[in-house]
């Protein structure tokens, strides 16, 4: 599938906004689906993911990333940017801009420009219940989200898009708004399900098959390796667990072994040292690499997001926008 611009000379760029992306209906699956094909077609080397640029300050309230990615199915190039400031604040005090701008490697004109937020809110968590669908212990039954935010939020309902037979849904938090937000989302999408909000995260982690930390960086939770069950996968995609989670799991398992270098310091050892990566997850998908060997051994997987996942399901909200008429067109280049 390429890219959806006209195949004209049109070089005016559609923008698309935070309440034009929020009204596009999408599946979970549908996500999860575009996802996997990212994942499976850099796999294959049809795609392009370079590694992210960083830049911090040596006070480290603010981060700034950059990332340039081409999606070789949908023939698309797209570059992603990210600026947080605040992070020496609280939550609300905290300000994140995320962009995507998208081309046509085909017509070499533009696609759109938009608003990453709902994106990332959807990629991260999809890549997290893909993780899990091919590293949790085998018939796992039980999960427990750490952190309320946006990556929070949708957790468990995508969890169960990939793992059907989770029957204890539990979640850890401090923000009562996050808790009402994590108990909204899940009813929304599988209405029959109950949530079981846990005060004792260790006591809870020891219980749970997947873990799945998202927590922010303020958060007093650290669940250590000794307090999770044999088997179980921890999903490391902000904070919540502790280095100990990583240092001594059984396996690692990485979207990318150089971004967790990057973007996982506060995971390293006292000498700023990591374990090997046993596996990246574009081969597990690939089937090149298992994600688990055995069903009692502990899995640590680190979820840094690749662009080229936000490049695809990017250029998909694209796609359903031109399709329903949604966006701006601004002559930028004109």
């Amino acid at each position: 599938m390429t890219g959806t611009s006209a195949r004209t000379d049109d070089k005016t760029l559609r923008i698309l906004s935070t309440s034009d992306l929020a009204g596009i209906d999408i599946s979970l699956t549908d996500v999860v689906d575009v996802v996997e094909q990212a994942y499976r077609t850099l796999a294959d080397g049809r795609s392009a993911n370079p590694r992210k640029l960083t830049v911090k300050p040596e006070d480290g309230h603010s981060v700034s990333y950059a990332m340039l990615g081409r999606d070789g199915v949908r023939e698309v190039v797209a570059i992603k940017t990210s600026y947080k400031h605040g992070l020496d604040k609280s939550r609300d005090q905290q300000h994140y801009y995320t962009t995507l701008t998208v081309y046509d490697d085909v017509t070499g004109l533009p696609v759109a420009m938009m608003d990453c937020g709902r994106i990332g809110a959807l990629r991260t968590p999809a890549v997290s219940a893909l993780l899990a669908r091919e590293c949790a212990p085998p018939d796992s039954r039980s999960a427990l989200v750490i952190g309320t935010g946006t990556q929070g939020r949708l957790a468990l309902p995508f969890l169960l898009t990939t793992l059907r037979r989770l029957d204890r849904l539990m979640v850890h938090g401090t923000h009562p708004d996050g808790l009402v937000a994590v108990r909204e989302q899940l009813h929304h999408h599988f209405p029959e399900r109950e949530l079981e909000v846990v005060d004792d995260v260790r006591t809870a982690a020891a219980e749970a098959d997947v873990v799945v930390a998202t927590a922010g960086q303020h958060t007093r939770a650290a669940v250590e390796s000794d307090d999770l069950k044999p088997g179980a996968l921890s999903i490391l995609v902000g904070h919540g667990i502790a280095p100990s989670t990583l240092q001594r799991a059984d396996r690692v398992v990485a979207t990318s072994a150089a971004q967790m270098k990057v973007t996982g310091t506060d995971m390293a050892d006292d000498n700023g040292n990591f374990p090997a990566v046993d596996a990246e997850f574009p081969d597990v998908l690939a089937g090149r690499v298992a994600g688990r060997r055995s069903a009692d051994e502990r899995i640590f997987a680190y979820n840094s997001g690749l662009v080229v996942t936000d490049i695809a399901l990017g250029h998909r909200f694209a796609q359903l926008a031109i399709e329903q008429g949604l966006g701006t067109r601004v002559s930028l280049w004109q």
